[in-house]
């Protein structure tokens, strides 16, 4: 099931408590990311992972932000 139809499947609450363990492991791997990156001998290999562990958490932040937003029309 691909990710957008799990969110819609979801309460507000459930969705919002999501939304904030998202963004508290967002804010851990950019701490480890720059944690590795200070050291002389930072595996390349493991920062590639967890930069991209970090982006799949931004788009998942972006879509549960989206569906909690309310459409405002014009």
């Amino acid at each position: 099931m691909n990710a957008q139809n799990d969110i819609s499947m979801k309460t507000e609450e459930v969705l919002r408590v999501e939304l904030e363990v998202f963004r508290q492991r967002h804010r851990d791997l950019d701490d480890a990311i720059a944690a590795l990156q200070q050291r002389p001998t930072a595996d390349q290999l493991t920062l590639q992972r967890l930069k991209k562990q970090k982006l799949q958490l931004k788009d998942m932040i972006a879509l549960i932000e989206d569906r909690l937003t309310p459409d405002i029309i014009a």
